[in-house]
């Protein structure tokens, strides 16, 4: 489930908006909600998200930012799980987007990776991408390439050891050189 807006959902206290003003040819204007850009403003609303969802974090629902799943070990309890996240987002008068709720699934995407009834597992457009991916010829697409592979080290046995001829490519910045360990790795 995804969060309509979810910055836009927190009313700025009245004291607080004229720091948030901003000047243009037609007036100064205030916000009333927290608008997106703000240094903190994903912290906070993180805060909020897992303070209204303390009760079931871990439990039955995760939350990151705007995006929440909601979890359920059997089948007949998943409506009951839904009903308290409902119950949750009616008292604090949070609205989803339709368009990005996905509900009765035995799985699914969820910040980049697959949950499913084994657990979390890699995303498969995640590994074709790398699968895919043609020989670096620069610095900067190594660089790529290690960047896709640490977001995959969980899932990858010794993925630091697998992926060292990357990181000694990395350290002769100054030569680029593909080798045949790289290729191998």
């Amino acid at each position: 489930m995804d969060a309509s807006q979810g910055y836009h959902q927190i009313m700025l206290d009245p004291e607080d908006r004229k720091k948030v003003s901003f000047i243009t040819s037609e007036g100064t204007f205030c916000y009333v909600a927290m608008p997106f850009g703000l240094k903190n403003a994903g912290a906070t609303y993180q805060r909020l998200v897992d303070k209204i969802f303390r009760p079931q974090i871990g439990r039955n629902v995760e939350v990151y930012v705007d995006d929440m799943l909601v979890k359920s070990k059997k089948a007949e309890d998943h409506t009951k799980d839904l009903e308290e996240t409902f119950s949750v987002l009616r008292k604090y008068k949070l609205k989803l987007n339709p368009a990005k709720c996905a509900f009765g699934v035995q799985g699914g995407r969820f910040l980049g990776f697959m949950v499913t009834q084994r657990g979390i597992e890699a995303n498969p457009l995640k590994i074709k991408a790398i699968i895919d991916m043609k020989a670096p010829t620069c610095i900067n697409e190594v660089q790529r390439l290690t960047g896709r592979i640490a977001a995959l080290s969980r899932f990858i046995s010794k993925s630091a050891e697998k992926s060292l001829p990357f990181f000694k490519t990395l350290r002769k910045a100054k030569t680029f050189e593909w080798g045949t360990p790289c290729q191998l790795a």
